[in-house]
């Protein structure tokens, strides 16, 4: 992705977000041709030359100090994460003119053993771009138990949460409210993406979603900007039913961005016991006749 590019694009979103009245300022008497402020409105709020702005927005003014990025942030109302994500898109890494082949991401083996080892709570490990680098099985059995077991040992085919979200029907049903988990994904995507314009198979993943999906394109455009390292899910799983679900991110020390995010229910909830009977259903142990028994019942029902 091109960073002049996008920084012109983000900041014109976001100027056409906001209108005269919403900032104290008394519209021109004649009709306005553009949607929300004008460049001079804007330069005028934020402190800056209307020149100096200009040039910022089609990007001939990269390396802003950051007295006058935080002024423009202020001017846009720009949140916590928006205002990083503009930094970042105004001061972008200087690429290599040979720029190094993708390296394949993988879990360590700590971090394998260590999902291992949390055998009742559902966990994996994915790269900065969401490709899935491991799961456990209960993580496995909780987002894609459509998918094989061993499908993130093939860097070729990894799951991609993302893609998944937008162009895997059964990954989508997951989802109870799919529209805010749509602009969640879409957003940590483009927080991701412009703190690394140069990242070939990110990009390569943003032109599949575009092409694919007019809803993953449709909210690309809008650029929307946010993080989230923790929450709750939502969830209507097909063996068990509906769950909600805390989810924590973990980023994991030395990597390049890998993190690890684990999902546990509220002790003694509803959501606890569907869990339970997620990791009974899925067991492995094919003789145990009361996991046989909760396989049975938890089968969908034929209408």
């Amino acid at each position: 992705m091109d960073a002049l590019s996008e920084l012109g694009d983000f900041l014109k979103s976001r100027r056409a977000g906001l209108h005269p009245e919403d900032v104290g300022i008394t519209p021109y008497p004649n009709r306005r041709r553009v949607t929300g402020l004008r460049r001079e409105e804007l330069a005028m709020l934020a402190g800056v030359s209307i020149t100096h702005y200009t040039r910022l927005e089609q990007g001939r003014a990269l390396g802003a100090s950051d007295g006058v990025l935080e002024a423009i942030a202020r001017a846009l109302r720009l949140s916590p994460d928006e205002t990083a994500h503009l930094k970042a898109l105004a001061r972008p890494a200087v690429a290599s003119s040979r720029p190094a082949p993708p390296r394949v991401e993988h879990a360590s083996a700590s971090a394998r053993q260590l999902l291992a080892a949390m055998s009742d709570v559902p966990a994996l490990v994915l790269d900065r771009r969401n490709d899935v680098l491991a799961w456990n099985r209960m993580g496995h059995a909780l987002l894609a138990g459509h998918l094989a077991p061993e499908s993130p040992d093939t860097p070729a085919n990894r799951p991609n949460l993302t893609r998944m979200l937008f162009l895997d029907e059964q990954y989508r049903e997951l989802f109870a409210n799919w529209n805010e988990e749509a602009q969640l994904g879409v957003a940590s995507l483009r927080l991701i993406a412009g703190r690394h314009l140069n990242d070939r198979p990110l990009a390569e993943l943003i032109g599949q979603l575009v092409m694919n999906s007019d809803e993953f394109a449709s909210r690309w455009a809008r650029h929307p900007v946010r993080t989230c390292t923790s929450g709750v899910k939502h969830l209507r799983h097909p063996l068990v039913g509906a769950m909600d679900l805390s989810f924590e991110n973990l980023v994991i020390p030395g990597t390049s961005g890998q993190r690890l995010i684990a999902y546990t229910a509220e002790p003694g909830s509803p959501s606890e016991a569907a869990l339970r009977l997620l990791g009974s259903v899925t067991a492995p142990v094919a003789d145990d006749p009361t996991a046989a028994r909760h396989r049975q019942a938890a089968k969908p029902r034929s209408s």
